[in-house]
C-alpha cells in the first residue's frame, strides 16, 4: 500500500501541477469559458487510463500461467523504464515548469486556440496516468492485497490533486524541489524492487536461468508472511531469500539512480577581485 501511495502521490502531483498551472493561467486572464474544455480533456484522459488498467488486468487473468509470468516481466520492466524517464525529466524541467507551461498557454491564447490548452492538459494526464497504471499493475501483480494497493494509490492521487491545486491556485507554498527529491528517492527504491521482481518472474517464465542460487537468508528478519516482510517486499521488492540475480538487478538499478537523483550542481562562484 505504501508503494502504491507514493506512486499515486508523485505521478498525480505532476499531472495536477500542469493542469493547475493551466487553470490558474486561464482564471487570471478571465477565460473561464475555456476551463470546461480543459476539464473535459482531463476527464477523457482519466477514462482512457482506467480502461488501460482494466484491459491489462483482464489480459493477465486470461493468460495461462507461463504467459502470465512473461506479461508480468514485461509490465515490470516497462513500468521501471517509464518511472526512470519521469524522474530524470522532472529533475531537468521542474525549475522552469511553470514558466514554460504559461508561455505555451499564452501563445495558444494569442493564436486563439483553446484546443492547444486542452491538448496540453490531456497529454499531461495521459502520460502520467499510463505510467501510474503500468506501475500499479506491476505492483498489484505481486501483491497479496491488491485492493489495499489500489486504495493506497487512490489516496495518493487525491492528496496529489489537493496539493497541486493548493500550490498552483490557492498560493500554498512548499519546497517543491525538496519534495520532488525525496519522492524521487522513494520511487528509485520502488523501481529497483520492480527490477528484482522482473528478474524473478523472468526466471519463473524460463527466460533466465543464471545466478538463481540464494544470496542471503533474511528470514530471521523478514519472517515470511509477517508485517515487516510484507512492507519491505511490497515497497522495496526485497524478498526473505533473494537470489543472486535479483540482488544484482536491484543494486545495478538503485545505486546509479540514487547517485543521479541526489547529486546536485554546486553554484559556480566567481573569484573575487
Amino acid at each position: 500500500m505504501i508503494a502504491a501511495f507514493v506512486v499515486g502521490l508523485r505521478e498525480g502531483l505532476e499531472s495536477a501541477l500542469i493542469v493547475g498551472i493551466i487553470a490558474a493561467f486561464l482564471l487570471a486572464r478571465g477565460r473561464r469559458d475555456a476551463l470546461k474544455w480543459v476539464w473535459a480533456g482531463v476527464g477523457v484522459a482519466v477514462v482512457l487510463c482506467v480502461g488501460l488498467g482494466v484491459a491489462l488486468g483482464l489480459l493477465n487473468s486470461a493468460l495461462p500461467g507461463h504467459a502470465q509470468e512473461i506479461l508480468e516481466t514485461i509490465v515490470a520492466l516497462a513500468a521501471c523504464a517509464m518511472v526512470t524517464y519521469m524522474i530524470l525529466w522532472m529533475q531537468r524541467n521542474a525549475p522552469a515548469l511553470r514558466g514554460g507551461i504559461e508561455e505555451r498557454a499564452g501563445d495558444a491564447l494569442v493564436d486563439g486556440s483553446v484546443w492547444a490548452l486542452v491538448a496540453m492538459a490531456f497529454f499531461a494526464v495521459v502520460r502520467e496516468g499510463i505510467e501510474t497504471v503500468m506501475f500499479l499493475t506491476a505492483i498489484t501483480q505481486q501483491s497479496s492485497a491488491p485492493m489495499s494497493d489500489l486504495g493506497g494509490a487512490l489516496i495518493g492521487i487525491a492528496a496529489a490533486v489537493a496539493l497541486g491545486w493548493g500550490i498552483t491556485v490557492s498560493g500554498v507554498r512548499i519546497n517543491l524541489g525538496r519534495f520532488m527529491r525525496i519522492t524521487s528517492v522513494l520511487l528509485v527504491f520502488i523501481a529497483a524492487g520492480l527490477v528484482a521482481t522482473a528478474v524473478g518472474t523472468a526466471h519463473e517464465a524460463g527466460l533466465l536461468g543464471a545466478l538463481q542460487q540464494p544470496l542471503i537468508n533474511l528470514s530471521p528478519i523478514l519472517h515470511p508472511g509477517g508485517i515487516i516482510a510484507t512492507l519491505v517486499g511490497g515497497t522495496l521488492g526485497i524478498q526473505p531469500e533473494p537470489s543472486v540475480a535479483e540482488a544484482l538487478g536491484w543494486m545495478l538499478y538503485a545505486v546509479p539512480m540514487i547517485l543521479v537523483v541526489t547529486w546536485r550542481k554546486r553554484p559556480v562562484v566567481s573569484p573575487s577581485r
